[in-house]
This record gives structure tokens, C-alpha cells and sequence, in this order.
């Protein structure tokens, strides 16, 4: 529920900054100059339209997918199937993506456009049920529409910056106005991008509670996590590069991995590789220590830190048996 509040609030403070600075341009260059702010509107929203529907396009070349049949991965097939059958929503296409990133992702424009991806690297990496956690959490992306939420609140930052680009470089008399208004709208643009991150991030909250309200185990999930952290820290970081731009979509931020080892060797009590439930249930009374530049850096990511997230999890151990 508190995460649901969150989302709301910082949705309804995301759409209340735009308003103000419609309010402030307004008082400041007269309501004559409301067309320009409208038309930057609107070619925004164009612009996210168009990215909205050619995405997955773009997502299946970036990503090197192919999607497969029941006859070649039943397995995977069987377990997409029952997730889509529990969550409500039509079955989505199942692909591969050709990369040894280990990781998941899920996409598409709507619902029966749904569409959950898993690289060749984390299909031996994975047991079953950490596999099943991660398909659980991408199918719960899928049931929130959080590609569409993340696109709806986008375009805010995105008309900022075109209001600040056109204000800070046009010319005419009321150029004093011009600066001023731009100074507004760059500074909006900083501070809702940051709203979109701190947004996705509370997305990626959400999808492991759905993963856990769709049957599997916390700590199911914690382990998978933990393994892709560790699986993407052992990999070129030249393999990173080409999917720089839609790490966004990862089921965690492979980027990121080199610096969260540091933080998650303190899970494994056992040193068996994998996160037991009693391993997840000592984090809900053991103090978490996060430094001021992994708070930074979180504050810049599309993911939540994962020692965080993880200790999140075991709040919600025992809501599932499965």
C-alpha cells in the first residue's frame, strides 16, 4: 500500500510542477506565449508516441531477441504461461535474447502486446524456482503496465527541456523574460528526471511484491538477484556496452554489479552461492549500511540499490510457500 502512495504522490507532485511552470511562463511572458508551450507539448507527447510504438522494435534489434516456441523451451514456455494465467493477463511472447548478460526483461506497447525475454546467460545460471522469481517479476511489470506509466510520466521532463532549450537561446525583447523562464524550465527538467528515476525505482519495488504475491518465495527471488549481480559482475564490461540504453528494462542494473558484490558478500552466511530463506530472514533485524555514494548513485539509477531491495524482501518472507 505504501508504495502505492508513493507512486500516486510523486505522480501527482510530477503533474503539479509542470502546472507550475505553466503558471510561471504565463505570468512572465503573457498568455500570448502559452502557444509556444503548448506546441512543445505536443511535439513531445509526438515524439513519445512514436517511441512508444516503435519501442519494441527497437528493444528486439538492441537486445538481439528471438522469440521461441513451446517445442523448444517448454519449460520456459509452462512457466510463462502459468504466471500470465495468475497474474490476469494474456500470455506474452517468450524470446531469447542472444548476449551472456544474465538477466530478464519484459516489454510491449499493451496488454496483448506483452512480451518476456531471457538472455542465454542466465539460463544455466538460474535454478527453477529463481528462474520462475524473475519471470514473476517481469509478468508483474507487465500487469502494472509500468512501460506505460514510466513513457506517461517521461514527457514531462522531456517538455521542460524544450521549453528551457527554446527560452535560453531565442532573442527578441523580452529576452530578459526568455532567460528567466529558461532558468525555470532547465531546472524542472533536473528535478523531474529525477522524479522519473526515483519512479522506476518504486516500480522495481513493486514487481518483487508481485513476484511474491504470484506464489514464489522471497528469498527465491533474493537469491536470483543476488546470482545476477554476481553472473554481470564476471562479464566483459564490453558486453555492456551495446545495451547501455535499455539497462532500464533489466531486472536489475547490470552496470551496477562490480560496485554491489562489495555490499552483498555479507548475505551469503554459508558461502553456498545462493540466498537461503533463514539467510533472508536475518536481514530483517541485521542494520543495513549503505554509503553516501552508492545513495548517490541510486539516486541516478533506474534500480534500486540492490542490498536495499533485497533486505526488502525479507519483509515479505513467508508470504509465499511456494
Amino acid at each position: 500500500m505504501w508504495l502505492k502512495l508513493r507512486l500516486y504522490l510523486i505522480m501527482t507532485v510530477m503533474f503539479a510542477i509542470i502546472y507550475g511552470l505553466v503558471v510561471f511562463a504565463a505570468n512572465l511572458a503573457g498568455l500570448g506565449n502559452l502557444g509556444g508551450f503548448y506546441f512543445y507539448g505536443i511535439l513531445a507527447s509526438v515524439m513519445l508516441f512514436i517511441q512508444y510504438m516503435i519501442g519494441p522494435k527497437m528493444v528486439e534489434w538492441s537486445m538481439s531477441i528471438r522469440y521461441v516456441s513451446e517445442q523448444e523451451y517448454p519449460a520456459l514456455h509452462r512457466m510463462v504461461t502459468d504466471l500470465a494465467r495468475d497474474a490476469g493477463i494474456p500470455k506474452p511472447k517468450v524470446g531469447i535474447a542472444r548476449m551472456p548478460i544474465p538477466n530478464a526483461f519484459a516489454f510491449g506497447r499493451w496488454a496483448k502486446d506483452g512480451r518476456v525475454c531471457v538472455t542465454e546467460g542466465i539460463m544455466n545460471l538460474l535454478n527453477e524456482r529463481e528462474l520462475r522469481a524473475v519471470l514473476a517479476h517481469e509478468v508483474s511489470h507487465l500487469k502494472h503496465k509500468d512501460v506505460a506509466v514510466i513513457t506517461m510520466i517521461s514527457v514531462i521532463p522531456m517538455i521542460a527541456w524544450y521549453i528551457a532549450w527554446s527560452s535560453l537561446f531565442s532573442g527578441g525583447r523580452e529576452r530578459g523574460n526568455a532567460v528567466l523562464i529558461g532558468i525555470a524550465a532547465f531546472a524542472v527538467y533536473l528535478i523531474t528526471n529525477l522524479l522519473v528515476l526515483y519512479v522506476s525505482r518504486i516500480r522495481e519495488y513493486y514487481a518483487d511484491e508481485g513476484a511474491v504475491k504470484l506464489g514464489n518465495g522471497p528469498h527465491h527471488l533474493a537469491s536470483a538477484l543476488y546470482k545476477l549481480v554476481y553472473g554481470s559482475a564476471r562479464v566483459n564490461k564490453d558486453s555492456l556496452k551495446p545495451i547501455e540504453g535499455m539497462k532500464a528494462f533489466f531486472a536489475n542494473d547490470p552496470s551496477r554489479a562490480a560496485y554491489e558484490i562489495r555490499e552483498l558478500s555479507q548475505l551469503d552466511l554459508d558461502g553456498s552461492g545462493t540466498i537461503d530463506a533463514n539467510e533472508l530472514m536475518a536481514l530483517q533485524t541485521r542494520p543495513v549500511k549503505v554509503s553516501t555514494t552508492d545513495k548517490i548513485m541510486e539516486m541516478l539509477s533506474t534500480h534500486p540499490n540492490m542490498l536495499k531491495r533485497i533486505q526488502r524482501l525479507s519483509s515479505l518472507q513467508g508470504a509465499s510457500a511456494y
